[in-house]
């Protein structure tokens, strides 16, 4: 059986990096995640914990990439990190070869996505929300079969690697 949501908190920044290093590491060539959340919700966090994940150096800085719109990181495979605060239709996303990372040899990683007007394709969409200061309730949702087994994976990972806080899960 496969998950189509998930849903989980964790108790601080190094915890939400720590989920983002196991999807990173559970991650596949082609996976595009949808990163949803407001200002210091902790998108950059899980993001640099996905790039920890896929091996991209530690002097490759991962940071929210509002302002070039698409930074590129090296690991075991490529990071595509976009970030669309700026933008608001998906023709802006063409000029900047987004279809072209999304069916890749890589991981494309889209914060803000939800800003967009059009529909993104995708594997995952993970919004990010603060409960308090520290803890952060991340809410999965599978966009396609890809995206259910990487749910199903990260659900039997994570409570097993000594965070067990998962909330729910939703079958399909």
């Amino acid at each position: 059986m496969t998950l189509k949501s998930w849903q989980t908190k964790t108790a601080g920044p190094e915890e939400t990096r720590d989920l983002g290093r196991l999807l990173g590491e559970l991650a596949v060539a082609g996976l595009v995640v949808l990163l949803n959340g407001d200002l210091g919700a902790g998108k950059t966090c899980f993001a640099q914990g996905i790039a920890s994940g896929l091996g991209v150096p530690g002097d490759s800085p991962v940071t929210s990439p509002s302002y070039t719109l698409l930074n590129i990181h090296h690991g075991r495979m490529p990071l595509h990190h976009f970030d669309l605060y700026r933008l608001s239709r998906v023709d802006d996303l063409a000029d900047l070869g987004y279809d072209e990372f999304a069916e890749g040899d890589g991981l494309t990683l889209v914060e803000w996505a939800d800003r967009m007007t059009g529909t993104l394709v995708a594997s995952v969409s993970v919004l990010i929300e603060p409960v308090d200061e520290q803890q952060r309730l991340l809410q999965f949702a599978a966009l396609d079969a890809c995206g259910r087994k990487l749910l199903e994976q990260l659900a039997m990972r994570w409570p097993l690697s000594g965070h067990p806080r998962t909330l729910s899960r939703e079958n399909l």
